[in-house]
């Protein structure tokens, strides 16, 4: 478990950081070792999605399922790859999504993401089912981070946790409503497998995942007038894939839409994320920020839901593989190399801001590759040295 606030693990030394830019030229590598270090529950765990897997297949068809239009001849020789969200500057259009159980990953969880964010710019989400909590890992973010909460309390169980975010600095809470109850992820049920735990007989849920899930059952676009009456503190709503949904969200002052159907790991037979951006995009019109993700795996991932309209793209999969490969070290390797995958797309599209990013940079196009959680890494092969 990750030590309290007076005993906290050191920060990565630069020869760390160093050390693991050295090593890791790549995103498929980090996977490839993530691979090699991970028990295979661990592994599917992160990797997997629900039953039939067809909404995490569809996260990457959806990206695929879009060309790129260049434009050339235009001077390229300064790039700015910032964005901004929540009324902070970002180094890139990337957020760090929330992910649950992350020790699992690494041993001092989310630190590395949260001391990342904060020394490259960036933002990170921190799950309420991860440690450290958001008392110790908001200073280590800089203040850039945000407190995405599951509800496994009444009202004033809800509020408890949003005034810590305030106290603790935070500058926003995210509340998923995409998971009123945990979908059947056959890869955790078929290995006996629940968040760092064995499931009990049946292929149930453990006792400890069940407890207070009555009162996210209950959740309710009233809770969300409630508390956004209450506090002043900035309300994200994580799992919106629709207009419809956007436009009452809108409605309820969220300040955030975040567009996302849990990377593949609740409904299943849904939309790919970037098939659902679009719809929210047009609804919301300007009058919210908006954030999304599943299956983004690439800077060009990333410019495609600029594109569309996104704010910020939230990486998920590809965060917790870098962690597992690396620890903190890696995080600042994960950034590294996407800001490069990101400038390197800015320039060969003809583009020196994100703001000049727009739909008329896209196409329909036939995916080349079947999709799947790791269809961006087709060089995986090469490096794969799984233990398990």
């Amino acid at each position: 478990m990750v030590a309290g606030a007076s005993n906290r693990p050191p920060v990565a030394t630069q020869e760390q950081i160093d050390e693991a830019a050295r090593r890791f030229l790549t995103t498929t590598e980090m996977v490839a070792e993530a691979r090699r270090r991970l028990h295979a529950h661990a592994w599917d765990f992160v990797a997997g999605g629900t039953e039939t897997e067809a909404t995490l297949s569809r996260n990457r068809l959806a990206l695929d399922s879009w060309a790129l239009r260049p434009r050339v001849l235009r001077d390229v020789e300064t790039i700015d790859p910032s964005s901004s969200l929540l009324g902070m500057k970002l180094r890139l259009p990337v957020v760090f999504a929330p992910v649950g159980g992350m020790t699992m990953l690494d041993p001092n969880g989310a630190l590395g993401p949260a001391r990342a964010a904060g020394a490259r710019g960036l933002m990170t989400f921190l799950s309420s089912v991860t440690e450290p909590e958001v008392d110790i890992a908001t200073p280590e973010a800089d203040s850039r981070l945000v407190l995405q909460l599951y509800i496994r309390g009444d009202s004033g169980w809800v509020d408890a946790y949003v005034e810590r975010a305030i106290e603790a600095g935070a500058r926003a809470i995210c509340f998923t409503v995409d998971s009123d109850t945990y979908s059947r992820r056959e890869r955790n049920q078929l290995n006996r497998f629940f968040q760092g735990g064995p499931l009990q007989p049946g292929g149930r849920a453990g006792v400890m995942s069940a407890i207070g899930r009555e009162h996210q059952e209950r959740f309710a676009w009233s809770d969300i007038a409630r508390i956004r009456g209450k506090y002043s503190l900035p309300i994200v709503l994580k799992g919106i894939a629709t207009g419809e949904d956007a436009k009452i969200a809108l409605d309820h002052g969220v300040a955030v839409i975040y567009v996302s159907n849990h990377g593949g790991r609740q409904l299943d037979h849904g939309q790919g994320a970037l098939e659902m951006l679009p719809d929210v995009v047009e609804a919301v019109n300007g009058r919210a920020e908006i954030v999304v993700d599943g299956g983004f795996a690439r800077g060009t991932d990333v410019l495609k839901a600029v594109a569309f309209g996104a704010k910020a793209v939230g990486i998920g999969k590809l965060q917790a593989f870098a962690l597992a490969a690396a620890g903190e070290a890696g995080m600042y390797c994960l950034v590294d190399l996407l800001e490069e995958e990101i400038v390197k797309g800015m320039m060969l599209l003809g583009i020196n801001r994100l703001d000049q990013l727009d739909r008329s940079f896209l196409a329909p196009a036939q995916p080349v590759t079947w999709p799947t959680a790791l269809s961006a890494f087709p060089h995986l092969h090469r490096y794969d040295r799984r233990r398990n």
